[in-house]
């Protein structure tokens, strides 16, 4: 196989579908590009603290076996070669996954879960896991285990989260190819702050067999990437019906992979800053309008809506705290210390609420759905902030106010992504620009029940729109100026010492050997 031409860093900032085309074509070593991606983040990743757990010796002998297939004429997966990221709430075979709690300190699992298997399957080399909050609780990914994502723009700032040691990975091109979950905003979210492109999509389209409530639509499992092409990439390999999750059904995964090219000019567009619902920063709805402005003349309308989510919050509070009774029940029930302050928080206000409570919940969310339907008679898309603040210091484990206003919770400051959740329509974060402080904006774009397809064309159409203008192509961080952070990422990490079974690199991740 040639060897390609390119130095490290073009290589690496090369989109994930350019990779695989190389490989497929015999340009590019999958172990090469293995080897880029490990001198990455020994280099880079003490700096931000996106990768946790890795397996760097097994992924050399999975590529060395990739490369050989390819030299063999051997049918190929859509991520051949491709090293994978894996959000560390998402079990992988023989690599310690945490879940961010020192609960699972030393936990190895015997086997991968249906994602992973899938990505595998494509193709993917797994090279490590990625950094989360404990259980997924919040977005900021801090955690006692491994401590804090530092955002790749400024390392004191959070990356957000859930998904925030994925985005942050992607953003500073240590690996082509992440996984994430969401559930109030945990694709979108850390997608916007970081810059990169972070889909949730319909429930069903891709099966997540963690959840303790198979048939809930609230939480999912989905893509990132760097480009919409590369997110279309992950969404393909991994997509499909799995009897693992009843909420999957019979699809042809094919149709994510390369949509149709679109003309922005027959798009119908409405848009919101706060959803009507929802607290929002004068800096992020000044840094929202004026990227609306400038798109205002790209569609067949663009217009400013009113939507009735009233009564959204207490059905999201409701919904998720009943998700984490079901999850956390025996941990909670042997030590309530033995969850950190937002999961414990989730559970203890979901253990105090009556099945009253919950109808009420269930019902409000489907008129939710059902109202939201009759704008889509007018719109093709709507378009709103995905996030409430630029980011603001990962030591504060959450926004407690925005523009004055105390929030309620841990969480409420998500709002405007977790309203969308509510009501099971495909959304995804696209990176526009910068703010006012210069942080990387993500403009939400949702589509259509269970138009997955349609939004990623329309998402495409956009992304490529806004390479032409400096005010909205997406940021992307000098890793080689990233200052080393304070105080210390690591400072919150209070676990004991892993045991002997593990080795720790000086990158400050840990391989199973």
């Amino acid at each position: 196989m040639s060897k390609h031409a390119l130095p490290h860093d073009s290589l690496l900032a090369l989109p994930a579908v350019e990779m695989r085309r190389m490989i497929g074509c015999k340009e590019l070593s999958p172990l090469e590009l293995l080897d880029a991606c490990i001198a990455r983040i020994e280099a880079v990743n003490p700096r931000v603290n996106a990768i946790t757990a890795t397996c760097f010796d097994r992924a050399r002998v999975e590529a060395r076996q990739a490369e050989q297939q390819v030299m063999q004429g051997k049918p190929l997966g859509l991520l051949h070669g491709l090293p994978l990221g894996v959000k560390d709430l998402e079990d992988t075979e023989g690599l310690l996954t945490t879940y961010g709690s020192p609960l699972f300190r030393h936990h190895i699992p015997r086997a991968d879960n249906v994602l992973v298997q899938r990505l595998r399957a494509a193709g993917a080399v797994v090279a490590g896991k990625t950094n989360v909050p404990e259980f997924g609780a919040g977005a900021n990914s801090r955690n006692v285990v491994w401590g804090a994502v530092g955002n790749p723009f400024n390392p004191n700032l959070n990356a957000g989260g859930s998904s925030g040691g994925s985005a942050a990975a992607l953003a500073c091109d240590m690996l082509p190819v992440c996984t994430g979950s969401d559930t109030g905003g945990s694709l979108r979210i850390p997608a916007a702050l970081n810059g990169v492109v972070g889909m949730r999509p319909s429930p069903g389209v891709v099966p997540s067999e963690r959840k303790k409530f198979g048939w809930t639509p609230l939480s999912v499992v989905g893509p990132m990437g760097r480009t919409v092409a590369d997110t279309c990439l992950q969404l393909a390999a991994s997509a499909g019906m799995h009897g693992a999750d009843p909420l999957t059904y019979p699809l042809d995964s094919q149709q994510f992979l390369q949509p149709k090219e679109l003309d922005l000019s027959t798009v119908r567009v409405g848009w919101i800053e706060d959803l009507g619902v929802c607290d929002v920063d004068p800096l992020v709805r000044r840094a929202f309008q004026a990227k609306v402005a400038l798109m205002q003349g790209w569609f067949a309308k663009c217009e400013p809506v009113e939507l009735d989510f009233l009564g959204a919050h207490t059905c999201f509070d409701v919904l998720r705290a009943e998700s984490f009774v079901a999850s956390m029940d025996a941990a909670y029930s042997q030590n309530p210390a033995n969850l950190g302050p937002n999961p414990r928080a989730n559970y203890e206000l979901g253990a105090a609420m009556s099945l009253r409570d919950v109808a009420r919940a269930r019902a409000e969310q489907t008129r939710i759905t059902q109202a939201f339907q009759h704008y889509f008679e007018h719109y093709d898309i709507l378009l709103c902030p995905t996030t409430p603040l630029s980011p603001f210091p990962w030591t504060s484990l959450y926004a407690d106010s925005i523009d004055g206003k105390k929030q309620e919770n841990y969480y409420r400051w998500l709002a405007l992504t977790y309203v969308l959740t509510l009501t099971a329509h495909p959304a995804i974060s696209l990176p526009c620009g910068v703010d006012e402080l210069g942080m990387p904006f993500g403009l939400q774009v949702v589509g259509r029940f269970r138009g997955d397809v349609q939004l990623l064309a329309i998402s495409q159409a956009l992304e490529k729109a806004f390479s032409t203008y400096q005010q909205l192509r997406r940021p992307i961080p000098n890793v080689h100026a990233i200052p080393e952070p304070f105080p210390s990422l690591k400072s919150i990490v209070t676990a004991p010492p892993l045991a002997g079974d593990m080795q720790l690199h000086a990158s400050g991740s840990v391989s199973a050997v």
